[in-house]
């Protein structure tokens, strides 16, 4: 467990030496409730970067510094992550643009996006709370509920989730992860959190739902 978030700024910075080309990257998982505060650590740092060029890039500095390919953990079968590397305590999950079918790290996630950390080839920024929760929701971990909770707590604005989620189903030509939101989002209706959206994502869920068996009855 990483219990202060200096450790992944060090990290940052024996990339940025190695590093040949720019790198931006976007952290979104729980490394980023620890920076603010909302939790007291972390197992795992998730992160994205957009382009093939600098996920390669990343990928060969981690190795050159002794990080080591692991196999998926459980909790991640609705993910598209591209790779999984540990060294010590630090565990990263890496994603190249897409995320979980079809939803995709977006332009307007990157402009929600806060930059903390600017070095010479490497530049660190932290994903808003509104996208760290709707990527929350679509993992089976409990601790991610519990983070939503957490972040729920400390104020959300819901509106920019719904748009965020109503974007994506535009863009993308596979929506089920609107199902597994709604799901979670009904978990934490559950657990006594107020989701103001919810009457919204069930009309999305259903007419996903819907659509998928008009095409298994044409």
């Amino acid at each position: 467990m990483i219990k202060q978030f200096i450790a992944y700024e060090s990290l940052f910075k024996e990339i940025d030496q190695l590093s040949e080309l720019d790198i931006h990257i976007y952290v979104i998982g729980g490394a980023v409730l620890l920076y603010r505060d909302i939790k007291p650590a972390t197992k795992d740092i998730d992160i994205v970067v957009n382009t093939k060029q600098e996920f390669d890039e990343l990928i060969r500095v981690l190795h050159h510094l002794g990080f080591e390919d692991t196999s998926l953990k459980i909790g991640y079968d609705n993910f598209n992550l591209d790779k999984q590397l540990k060294k010590g305590d630090i565990h990263i999950d890496v994603f190249q643009k897409e995320i979980c079918s079809k939803f995709s790290f977006s332009e307007t996630m990157i402009k929600r996006s806060e930059e903390i950390i600017s070095l010479n080839k490497v530049k660190i920024y932290l994903s808003s709370n509104e996208d760290v929760f709707s990527l929350k929701t679509m993992t089976e971990r409990p601790g991610d509920l519990d983070d939503c909770v957490s972040l729920s707590q400390r104020g959300l604005d819901w509106d920019v989730i719904l748009i965020e989620i109503k974007s994506q189903i535009e863009n993308s030509g596979k929506n089920i992860w609107i199902t597994w939101i709604n799901e979670r989002l009904l978990d934490l209706e559950e657990k006594g959190v107020s989701v103001p959206i919810l009457d919204k994502t069930n009309g999305l869920a259903c007419n996903y739902m819907g659509n998928l068996d008009t095409k298994s009855n044409l």
